[in-house]
C-alpha cells in the first residue's frame, strides 16, 4: 500500500533526524492518522512510532 510506505518513510526519516537535531515533529493528516492499523511486517509503523516518541519526537494528528 502506498500510504503505508509513505508513513514508514516519514517515521524513518524523522528518527534519523532526531539523531542529529534536538526537535523533530511529525504532523499526521488524512489516512496517515490511522497508522496504528496499517502496521505490518513489511512496514513496522508501531515500532518506528514508538522509537520516535521515546526519543522525544513530537507527534501531532
Amino acid at each position: 500500500n502506498y500510504t503505508d510506505e509513505v508513513i514508514w518513510n516519514a517515521f524513518r526519516l524523522a528518527n534519523i533526524m532526531l539523531e542529529e537535531m534536538d526537535d523533530v515533529s511529525i504532523f499526521l493528516n488524512g489516512p496517515s492518522v490511522k497508522y496504528e492499523s496499517l502496521d505490518s511486517i513489511q512496514f513496522p509503523l508501531l515500532e518506528l512510532a514508538k522509537i520516535f516518541t521515546l526519543s522525544e519526537g513530537q507527534l501531532f494528528a
